[in-house]
């Protein structure tokens, strides 16, 4: 059977189109072409033909519209408040495997197996290298120091990367001191939440402040941009941990549909996803961490340093999204 990725639109609409039959029907939050690779080589060892959909926003809501009439078989997302939002809209079924067990970290899946990591990245600083000393900043904790005043660019706080920071902070010390916290980062803003995080970069580059909050592989994303390049070699990355504990990672991570058709050719590709050498792949093309074991990240990732990532489970930090979102919008962090 030949391959096909039927590149669709970047519009919640043009998801419509997928065919009616096919082997393997992905909703994906990453477009077509930077997954190829990975439906490439699964068709190449199986036969089996993958369709792509890029929904930009709303796949979740799309499910849930669709209902059993979705043709999707697959969901292909990024945070791990996205892949809970999708299980707790009853969207997603439990699916586990001896691949997946194998490969993949107890506390980087779903507690009840309806959806798995497949690499993660960390939630770092980008500090000035002219202007930050090294070892000047250490710890989460510590973004809230008063030395950090007009220093600080973030992106807004109801941005599903910061709400996962701020609920692991929960996790770490309670909603009354995450609160505290997020009071305290606040201050120390040196502008108006805004942007993305390579948008946090430039604002380094540029001098309106001096660190940002942003995931690892952006900065392999800015060095491959001749523009952006130049934001990049201004900054170094620090790996901040959380006190007596470690640093806080984000996933890129897969889940069967509840509505799906074809399951067992579902269960394949998603086998195929959590397998060593397609976490390799995923990892090198997104310059993020393979978490399978004995699977090594690229020189340039390996090159920004090693640290201990956070033990706290990613579901018991789903489950403080809600309040994340509350003591968010409590503090006016984005006004």
């Amino acid at each position: 059977m030949s391959f096909t990725v039927r590149a669709l639109t970047s519009t919640i609409l043009a998801a419509t189109t997928l065919p009616a039959v096919a082997d393997v029907n992905v909703y994906s939050y990453r477009q077509p072409e930077l997954i190829a690779p990975l439906t490439d080589a699964f068709t190449e060892k199986t036969g089996i033909a993958v369709n792509v959909a890029f929904l930009k926003q709303g796949l979740t809501e799309r499910l849930v519209a669709e209902a059993d009439r979705s043709p999707a078989d697959v969901i292909l997302t990024v945070d791990i408040s996205r892949l809970a939002d999708a299980k707790d809209a009853g969207v997603t079924q439990a699916y586990t495997s001896k691949v997946i067990e194998e490969n993949v970290p107890a506390n980087l899946r779903d507690s009840e197996d309806h959806w798995s990591a497949l690499t993660t990245r960390a939630r770092i600083v980008y500090a000035s290298k002219d202007r930050v000393a090294e070892g000047e900043v250490t710890t989460y904790e510590d973004l809230a120091d008063p030395k950090w005043k007009g220093r600080i660019c973030t992106r807004s706080g109801t941005h599903i990367y910061m709400l996962a920071l701020t609920s692991a902070y929960i996790k770490n010390h309670g909603e009354a001191e995450a609160q505290k916290w997020l009071e305290g980062v606040k201050a120390n803003l040196a502008r108006k939440p805004q942007g993305n995080d390579r948008a946090q970069v430039k604002a380094i580059w540029s001098g309106e402040c001096d660190i940002s909050i942003g995931n690892t592989y952006y900065m392999g994303k800015m060095l491959e941009d001749d523009e952006q390049k130049e934001w990049a070699d201004s900054v170094r990355i620090v790996f901040p941990t959380f006190e007596n504990g470690g640093t806080h990672v984000n996933i890129s991570g897969v889940a069967m549909t509840k509505a799906t058709k074809n399951k067992e050719e579902a269960a394949q590709f998603i086998d195929y996803l959590a397998s060593p050498e397609a976490q390799k792949l995923y990892a090198d093309m997104n310059y993020e961490y393979p978490i399978a074991p004995g699977v090594e990240a690229t020189e340039l990732v390996k090159s920004w340093g090693s640290f201990e990532v956070d033990s706290l489970g990613l579901t018991d930090i789903s489950e403080n999204r809600k309040a994340a979102l509350r003591i968010t919008e409590t503090v006016d962090y984005d006004g």
